[in-house]
């Protein structure tokens, strides 16, 4: 048996937690183990947020040549959430009509590399101290935690690749963007899909 269903949701925060109450109920009922259900559930709920917040706003595209009518197209004001359960693997889409992604955030890994070489030398100034001090041994360090400085934007799309198995995020020229993620399940004893 497998389950499938699909939600046409207004581009309103309200629609962000219905779509996540439909999925665990959904999974909930199939028997999916609750921490993937949980981790699904994140997942689709940061992929709704984004549809909500940049899933219309096509002004400005029309005077470049992207959707030649010079207003939005009518369904702007919705997206669209398609999940499929199987007997091995919940695969979920979140397609929106705003502008699309833009290219994927280049300089991401430099700013990872920034923080990685920021932790070890404030590792190294911990045990410089701990060695010069050795009373402070067993202490917190005494700096202050680096904060990457990067755009608040994309987070949730970095939590949808750290939370499934396989992520992909596209456009679809003209009409939006798409993620869409899946996630081998596990199941509860007696689940009913696996009967």
């Amino acid at each position: 048996m497998s389950i499938w269903w699909s939600l046409h949701l207004r581009r309103e925060a309200a629609s962000v937690p219905l779509a996540r109450r439909f999925l665990l109920g959904t999974m909930e009922t199939a028997g999916v183990d609750p921490d993937i259900s949980f981790d699904l559930s994140v997942a689709l709920s940061e992929a709704c947020a984004n549809a909500v917040e940049h899933g219309g706003d096509r002004s400005g595209l029309a005077e470049h040549g992207d959707c030649g009518t010079g207003r939005p197209p009518a369904d702007s004001g919705q997206y669209r959430v398609t999940a499929y359960l199987d007997g091995e693997k919940c695969r979920i889409e979140v397609a929106d009509s705003g502008p699309g992604f833009p290219a994927r955030r280049a300089l991401r890994p430099a700013a990872h590399t920034e923080h990685a070489e920021h932790i070890e030398r404030a590792q190294q100034s911990e045990h410089v101290e701990k060695t010069q001090h050795p009373e402070s041994v067993g202490a917190q360090p005494t700096f202050a935690p680096y904060i990457p400085c990067v755009a608040e934007s994309g987070r949730g799309l970095d939590l949808i690749e750290q939370l499934a198995d396989h992520v992909h995020f596209g456009n679809r020229p003209g009409r939006g963007a798409v993620v869409s993620f899946d996630k081998v399940l596990k199941w509860r004893e007696g689940a009913l899909l696996m009967v």
